[in-house]
């Protein structure tokens, strides 16, 4: 037997070629996998270069925060001392009010004795008044007396007098 290698040529050009391209798309595939795995690692180191970029620009960024807000507080503190030095002003302020207010309460109760006892003496010369005019009231009494006993008396010549002259 005697193998014609016309003949076994195209079937080992078959099987050679079926084998290559499986050996090809396997080692295709495996290098793509690589690639890919390259290309992958090479997005994730870039991705973490770009993350340790953006904490950085985090950090930079909260640490000015940090400093405005320090600025601010600094601010608020210069902002508390006037408040403090304001208070401090209206608690003497308040203190000079309450001293008027003592004043005026003291000028209150002088005016409350004074007015008490002014009413005690228009009371005392309302008494005097009273006493006075009791006394011109008896006096007009006993003139009215006196006048009327005057009246009697002239009655009483007049009637003489007539009688004298009838």
């Amino acid at each position: 037997m005697e193998i014609n290698e016309a003949l076994i040529e195209p079937i080992v050009e078959k099987i050679l070629k079926k084998a290559i391209q499986k050996e090809l798309e396997s080692f295709v595939i495996k290098r793509e996998k690589e690639i890919e795995k390259v290309s992958i690692l090479e997005r994730l180191i870039r991705v973490e270069e770009e993350l340790k970029a953006q904490r950085e620009l985090f950090a930079e960024r909260f640490e000015a925060i940090d400093k405005r807000f320090e600025a601010i507080d600094k601010r608020f503190e210069v902002i508390d001392k006037r408040f403090e030095d304001v208070n401090k002003r209206f608690e003497a302020i308040n203190k000079r009010f309450e001293a008027i207010d003592k004043r005026f309460e003291a000028i209150d109760k002088r005016f409350e004795d004074i007015i008490h006892y002014m009413d005690k003496r228009f009371e005392d010369v309302n008494n005097r008044f009273e006493a006075i005019n009791k006394r011109f009231e008896d006096i007009i009494h006993y003139m009215d007396k006196r006048f009327e006993n005057v009246n009697k008396r002239f009655g009483d010549m007049n009637r003489r007098f007539t009688q004298l002259t009838w």
